[in-house]
């Protein structure tokens, strides 16, 4: 079961431990780190790599429909920058990006990561209380570990999603990787 395969990869590391204790530490409401800090870890791993990718950044998502001003997801990623250095934390409450995608308003983090460029990218991790980790992956996670580039099926932007994977040279640092092209 590949969530049974992502929890051994991303458990493995105390450094994801680590991080992921220190977002729990903020008690936001239905968070999780995603993007390019769990696809990246995946890919690093299926390409038999023996050091991580370097990261742009840390995307941190949480939902709280009570508190969108943007101050709050600044103050929290000062927070995180203070504690946990060496990132570049980015924090994001999914409760008010529909305004910045043109969207109507999401429900949840899931609903919002639907709409994400990719489906690769749209996996999230999270602790759930106990301490254990809850997958967020509301595309499956087939194309993460079949080494697909897909663009998510309630992405519209085709330009966008070709020029994302060029600027990002997704193939040349994976070059195991196929890109899926719809």
């Amino acid at each position: 079961m590949l969530t049974n395969r992502l929890k051994e990869i991303v458990e493995r590391s105390p450094v994801v431990r680590r991080d992921l204790e220190a977002v729990q530490c903020l008690g936001l409401p239905n968070w999780c780190i995603a993007a390019g800090y769990v696809r990246n870890r995946v890919w690093d791993e299926l390409h038999g790599y023996a050091e991580n990718t370097r990261l742009n950044d840390v995307d941190v998502l949480y939902f709280d429909p009570l508190e969108l001003d943007e101050r709050k997801d600044k103050l929290l990623e000062e927070i995180l920058r203070r504690q946990i250095g060496g990132y570049h934390w980015s924090v994001k409450n999914q409760a008010r990006m529909h305004r910045r995608n043109g969207h109507l308003p999401y429900e949840s983090i899931e609903a919002a990561m639907l709409r994400w460029p990719e489906t690769a990218t749209a996996v999230g991790i999270a602790l759930e209380s106990g301490r254990r980790l809850r997958i967020i992956s509301p595309h499956g996670l087939e194309d993460l570990f079949g080494l697909v580039i897909r663009r998510s099926p309630l992405f519209s932007d085709h330009e966008y999603f070709l020029t994302r994977v060029r600027e990002k040279d997704w193939l040349t640092l994976w070059p195991r990787l196929k890109l899926v092209v719809e």
